[in-house]
């Protein structure tokens, strides 16, 4: 395995693969996004105790998601099962690295509420939230504010587990590193991760937001839900496919795709 250094459109780049993944196999990977939403809502019922478990299994729940991208790709069949390969499919050591990954993560988070808890005045939010009133110009300033404050607080954990998962369960490096190794990737080629991460802003956050005051305007708020909520989800799967463009792009690893086939291994 070797970490690699790419140009700043390979970000682009990643988000075209991550498109080419999901038409390869859409309805395999909106299941999957179904099937981890209705997880997170029933953990969220569970007071502390559900987000906390959530948070603990994500790194591995990520690790499912990466091999069902490289199932499709060899033109497997996905199963919701798959969501568990990172603890089924890659040993008892690597299932132990995953949760040990899992707790640094969520304490991580926890942190990060607190610090951004202490920044945002939540009260002038909850209106927006719950949609009970229009929301004030403080509120809408609230809202940017918080967005702003979360995208720069949450980066640095990105970074840290973005490859990290992937390194430990496929690669066998010991958490530590892995989460070190994965900062590096992205360190190195953070020109491609802020054009990743551009493009994905517009179209998860800026698109929605323009839908959102275009339909307002229009006095149609009815048909926006119809519209914003399957492009959301289908931008989030789009997403989730990218993950795997970004691995492939930021290490020279053969994938189990292209073993004994040349022409893929390049």
């Amino acid at each position: 395995m070797q970490l690699l250094e790419v140009s700043a459109k390979e970000g682009y780049v990643w988000f075209r693969q991550g498109v080419w993944l999901f038409r390869k196999n859409p309805l395999a990977f909106l299941m999957l996004l179904f099937v981890y939403l209705i997880a997170a809502q029933l953990a969220v019922f569970v007071p502390l105790i559900g987000i906390i478990a959530l948070l603990v299994v994500t790194p591995g729940l990520s690790v499912g998601i990466m091999t069902a991208c490289r199932e499709v790709i060899l033109n497997k069949r996905v199963l919701p099962t798959v969501l568990l390969a990172g603890f089924r499919g890659n040993g008892k050591q690597a299932s132990r690295n995953l949760l040990v990954l899992g707790g640094i993560y969520a304490g991580l988070v926890f942190v990060l509420s607190l610090i951004a808890g202490s920044l945002v005045d939540i009260s002038t939010l909850v209106p927006i939230l719950l949609k009970e009133e229009a929301p004030s110009a403080e509120s809408v300033r609230q809202l940017y504010f918080a967005l702003m404050i979360g995208a720069a607080l949450y980066t640095p954990i990105a970074m840290l587990f973005w490859f990290a998962p992937l390194l430990t369960a496929w690669h066998n490096v010991p958490p530590v590193k892995a989460l070190f190794f994965s900062w590096t990737a992205c360190w190195r080629n953070r020109g491609a991760f802020l054009a990743y991460g551009v493009v994905f802003a517009v179209l998860l956050v800026a698109v929605p937001f323009f839908l959102e005051a275009l339909f307002g305007a229009l006095g149609a708020e009815a048909v926006l839900s119809f519209l914003v909520t399957p492009y959301s989800l289908l931008m989030l799967a789009i997403m989730y496919c990218s993950f795997y463009a970004t691995y492939r792009g930021c290490f020279n690893v053969v994938p189990e795709e292209a073993a004994g086939r040349p022409d893929l291994a390049a």
